[in-house]
């Protein structure tokens, strides 16, 4: 089984939790159209003035969304 990684889209200012959750939205929606398997997507809030969607993926699926989606930054998921 491949590593675990989570690919992270930040979003700062007063509407970042809603504009994370929107963001979300739409990782799901590329994941079924491009039929990669996630392992979980969602959204974390670090404050009212920060946010992050992210999308949990195996890491042979890493460089396709990767390239198309272009993350802020990635870590291995434990």
């Amino acid at each position: 089984m491949d590593r675990q990684i989570k690919l992270i889209w930040d979003m700062h200012g007063q509407h970042a939790k809603g504009t994370a959750e929107h963001h979300a939205i739409h990782l799901k929606e590329f994941a079924e159209r491009e039929n990669i398997e996630t392992q979980d997507v969602g959204t974390e809030d670090f404050s009212e003035m920060h946010s992050i969607a992210y999308m949990v993926v195996e890491e042979k699926d890493m460089i396709t969304v990767r390239d198309a989606l272009r993350p802020q930054r990635a870590e291995v998921a434990v």
